[in-house]
C-alpha cells in the first residue's frame, strides 16, 4: 500500500481531528474491517488484498452508521471508494449521519474493478490514493433492455425464483436504514414462506431502492443464489435519472426526489 493513505490517517489521529478511523486491517493472513484508534495500529492498515487499491469489498458504511449512532459527539474517519462516498452523501441527505462528524479518506478503484462493477464513477472526490480511471456504462442493463418484454419478464421471474429469503441483500446494504422493514411485514410478505412470493419480495425492495441505491454492488455479492440484483437496481437508478435527472450520492447537496423529509418534491 502507498504511504499516502497511512500518512493521511496518521495526521487525522495525531491532530485529534478524529476519534478513530474505520478501515481495513490485515491480521493473521486475513483482511477485515477495523477501527484504528492509535498511530501504532496503522502498521496493519491496508486498502485491499492485492496491490491495487479498492479491491477488497466490505460494508464499512453500514458499520459507520452503528458507530456514529453510538458516539454522536465524536468524529470518525473512514476509508471510502467512489460508491462509499456516494453512500455517505446519500445517508446525510436522509438525515442518517452528520457529514460534519466524518472525515473521508478516498481511494480509487482499479480499472478491472470498475469494469466488473460497470461503475460510472470509480473514484471519490476525497481522493488520496490510487489511479483514477474512466467510468463504465452498464452493458448488462442494455442487454436485458434489448430483449422483448415477455423475455425480460420471464428472465426476472426465473432469477427471483432462486431466492431463499436469507435477507442478505438487505442486511449488507448501507442504504437500508428503516426502523421497520417492509420485507418483514407479514401482511405484505409472509414471514414463513420460502421462497418468498414471486416477485413481491424483490420488487418491493427494488421500489425502496429507487432514489437510494448508490451502486456499491454488495447486494449481488452477498446473494447466495447469484441473483443479479445490482443489474436490477441499476435499471431502477436509470429510470430515476431519466425522470428526475438524479443519481443518489453524486451531488452531496441534492436530496432524492423521493425523499419527503424536507417536503414533497416539486
Amino acid at each position: 500500500m502507498s504511504d499516502k493513505v497511512k500518512d493521511k490517517v496518521k495526521e487525522l489521529l495525531s491532530s485529534g481531528k478524529i476519534k478513530g478511523f474505520l478501515g481495513l486491517c490485515s491480521r493473521d493472513g486475513n483482511i477485515a474491517p477495523h477501527l484504528f484508534v492509535t498511530e501504532d495500529e496503522l502498521d496493519n492498515l491496508v486498502v485491499g488484498d492485492k496491490s491495487a487499491p479498492g479491491d477488497s469489498r466490505y460494508p464499512l458504511n453500514r458499520q459507520l452508521i452503528n458507530l456514529v449512532r453510538a458516539y454522536p459527539d465524536d468524529t470518525f474517519g473512514i476509508l471510502v471508494r467512489g460508491c462509499d462516498e456516494r453512500g455517505l452523501a446519500a445517508l446525510a441527505s436522509w438525515n442518517q449521519i452528520n457529514p460534519n462528524k466524518i472525515e473521508m479518506v478516498g481511494i480509487a478503484c482499479p480499472q478491472e474493478l470498475a469494469i466488473a462493477c460497470e461503475c460510472l464513477k470509480p473514484y471519490p472526490e476525497s481522493f488520496v490514493d490510487g489511479e483514477k480511471c474512466e467510468g463504465v456504462t452498464a452493458e448488462t442493463v442494455a442487454r436485458i433492455d434489448s430483449l422483448k418484454v415477455k423475455e425480460r419478464f420471464d428472465l426476472w421471474l426465473n432469477e427471483f425464483s432462486k431466492c431463499i429469503k436469507c435477507y442478505g441483500c438487505r442486511n449488507i446494504c448501507p442504504m437500508c436504514f428503516c426502523n421497520e422493514c417492509s420485507l418483514e411485514n407479514d401482511e405484505l410478505i409472509r414471514k414463513g414462506e420460502i421462497p418468498p412470493e414471486i416477485p413481491t419480495f424483490h420488487l418491493t425492495r427494488a421500489v425502496h431502492m429507487a432514489g437510494r441505491c448508490i451502486d456499491c454492488g454488495l447486494c449481488s455479492e452477498a446473494c447466495p443464489a447469484d441473483i443479479p440484483l445490482r443489474t436490477l437496481y441499476k435499471k431502477v437508478a436509470d429510470i430515476i435519472y431519466k425522470q428526475y435527472n438524479f443519481r443518489a450520492g453524486y451531488d452531496a447537496g441534492q436530496k432524492s426526489p423521493l425523499n419527503f423529509l424536507g417536503g414533497l418534491p416539486e
